[in-house]
């Protein structure tokens, strides 16, 4: 009898840790065991969006009220991932002129003695422009698109890596302020680090991820695609044509208009923003109707767990493999 209620108690146990590790979409997720599967949720991805592009948040103009709140969320939800600060605290504070700035920095070490040494840094700006022209009465530029939705890429990321702990080499999230003011947040950072000297592998910027293409053979561009073998080696880590060239980008230099470019600047690496919005396919680009309601969530979940792989090949590869081309 002992040994039968000891078998019942184990099934039962089996069973509860399997519908706890259940995301919203019925897959395994959130465990913190390397043998599980994580899955990012939709609902998930919308939580943060729908946070950061609030009204109450009044388009976290860079110095207000709202992008303070927004960096406290930012920070309130690395710490429940278990994400490390960067730096004593996770704000990397900087001025504007009279204004106080801040970027939110947080750290995941490596597993690898010699390959956490390295570091990726995955980076999205959560500032937008604050208030833009009124439209039917409403006057707060929300940033669902741009830039919350990257931003809420980097943050499930984190948090897979954070429970999943399968990076070998180090991985830095970098959420940027000041953006929309010139790529401020951005450039200040890579500057520190590179006084700092960094030793970084490469840095993916994550920038209007809110909304598919259409008539595509794949979901999101690079931009600087003929600097690097990103795109391809994404790809062949991914195993699908996930990633693209998009003449629209290279057209208005949209390479030199995220926050990759000054890490590029600073460290001449393999730094580039992953998007898959040229301005072809939303019509709100800082537009008051850049709204919670205009994106696709099943979509950015989507592409985020198919870029999950190729970042996680990318923190694992023995040697540096994404490389600038001519090197």
């Amino acid at each position: 009898m002992h040994k039968l209620i000891t078998i019942l108690v184990a099934c039962l146990f089996v069973v509860s840790c399997a519908a706890k590790f259940k995301g919203d979409d019925g897959q395994p997720g959130k465990a913190g065991e390397s043998s599980k599967t994580i899955t990012i949720t939709s609902s998930e991805v919308k939580d943060i969006v729908t946070y950061l592009a609030s009204d109450d948040r009044q388009g976290r103009n860079t110095g207000s009220e709202g992008i303070d709140q927004s960096a406290t969320y930012i920070e309130n939800e690395l710490k429940s991932y278990g994400v490390k600060p960067y730096y004593e605290t996770y704000r990397d504070n900087f001025k504007i002129g009279e204004i106080d700035a801040f970027n939110v920095v947080g750290f995941i070490e490596g597993t690898d003695k010699t390959l956490k040494d390295e570091v990726i840094i995955l980076g999205a700006h959560y500032d937008h422009i604050g208030k833009g022209r009124i439209v039917d009465g409403d006057s707060i530029a929300n940033g669902a698109n741009d830039n919350a939705a990257g931003t809420s890429a980097v943050m499930a990321i984190a948090k897979y890596f954070a429970a999943k702990k399968s990076n070998k080499r180090s991985i830095m999230v970098a959420l940027f302020s000041a953006e929309e003011m010139g790529l401020l947040g951005s450039k200040h950072l890579a500057e520190r680090l590179k006084q700092e000297g960094l030793n970084l592998y490469s840095m993916v910027n994550f920038e209007m991820i809110g909304v598919p293409f259409k008539d595509r053979d794949y979901e999101a561009f690079v931009s600087g695609y003929d600097l690097s073998n990103m795109a391809a080696k994404i790809n062949e880590y991914a195993g699908s044509n996930l990633i693209g060239y998009s003449e629209v980008a290279k057209k208005y230099s949209l390479f030199k208009r995220s926050d990759n470019y000054p890490f590029y600047q600073q460290f001449n690496l393999p730094c580039q923003t992953i998007s898959s919005c040229d301005l072809t396919n939303f019509d709100y680009y800082h537009h008051v109707d850049d709204e919670v309601s205009e994106l696709n969530y099943e979509f950015m979940a989507g592409l985020i767990n198919k870029i999950i792989p190729a970042i996680e090949m990318m923190s694992t590869t023995e040697t540096k493999e994404i490389v600038m081309y001519g090197e």
